[in-house]
């Protein structure tokens, strides 16, 4: 069982939700982002998603798009972010997944991306332009290294290509809430809620449900439809790039707390 399934387990034994947090490697620097892993496990994160500045993000909204630019802007590379998450990783409770594009995986060459990520002590994948049809030539080598490729199901996703993604995903399955690009929203789709019933009418893996929620209720509103993970991403990194790196790290320790209490609330 891999490390991201006996995360899930021992929150579905304890009837909890799971709280993803999402940041960007290198905003505003390497050592705050270190700093910041740090505080997200201590302050409830349950699996951290972080994301490795690319310099084409389709699937990123402004907010993320900013923070991959002014990380790529002070020189950060994918060896630079291995190297910091090796050194970080045996001090978290919670399990890493990398949030990267394909193109700097193909560049490296599968093996060799998958060993060394495996090496830095990484959990997980998240691959966003990856189709599904192109997916099981990284899906069965990064599970012989006991790592987890978490497929996305979009809202336009059909009965059977949801069916099809889900038996497919590893770990868990990530449910895209909206059409579109990652960002903050202001309320929640209720259409969420008829695709997790749709999922879940196909597999008992766990579903996180990202893309938009940005604030306690609404992380309280996707655990009470039934997801099993609320995954949170501009928010976390808009309170991260403000002010000073200290006052950065703190603004995140007081939301992800916030957040982590709101899906701890019995519904």
């Amino acid at each position: 069982m891999t490390a991201i399934s006996r995360c899930f387990e021992t929150l579905r034994r304890n009837r909890e939700c799971a709280l993803i947090p999402f940041i960007t490697a290198g905003d505003p620097d390497l050592e705050t982002t270190a700093k910041a892993l740090q505080v997200l496990d201590d302050c409830g994160a349950d699996i951290i998603e972080l994301g490795v500045p690319y310099s084409d993000p389709l699937a990123d909204g402004p907010v993320i798009q900013a923070a991959a630019t002014r990380a790529l802007q002070k020189g950060t590379t994918l060896d630079q972010v291995l190297t910091m998450v090796k050194e970080v990783t045996p001090k978290l409770k919670a399990p890493i997944i990398l949030f990267t594009y394909y193109n700097p995986i193909m560049h490296r060459g599968i093996d060799k991306f998958l060993a060394q990520i495996k090496d830095a002590g990484v959990a997980g994948l998240v691959v966003p332009d990856l189709p599904l049809e192109e997916a099981a030539g990284l899906i069965k080598p990064a599970s012989e290294r006991d790592i987890d490729l978490v497929l996305l199901v979009a809202p336009t996703s059909s009965t059977e290509r949801i069916e099809a993604i889900a038996k497919a995903s590893q770990g868990f399955i990530y449910l895209v809430s909206v059409t579109g690009v990652t960002g903050m929203r202001t309320q929640m789709e209720s259409r969420v809620s008829e695709l997790l019933t749709k999922i879940r009418s196909v597999t008992d893996k766990p579903i996180g449900v990202g893309f938009g929620i940005s604030d306690p209720q609404q992380a309280q509103q996707v655990k009470e439809w039934g997801a099993d993970a609320a995954i949170v991403g501009s928010a976390i990194v808009k309170r991260l790039a403000e002010g000073t790196p200290e006052q950065g790290l703190e603004a995140i320790a007081q939301f992800c707390q916030h957040l982590k209490q709101a899906i701890k609330t019995p519904s």
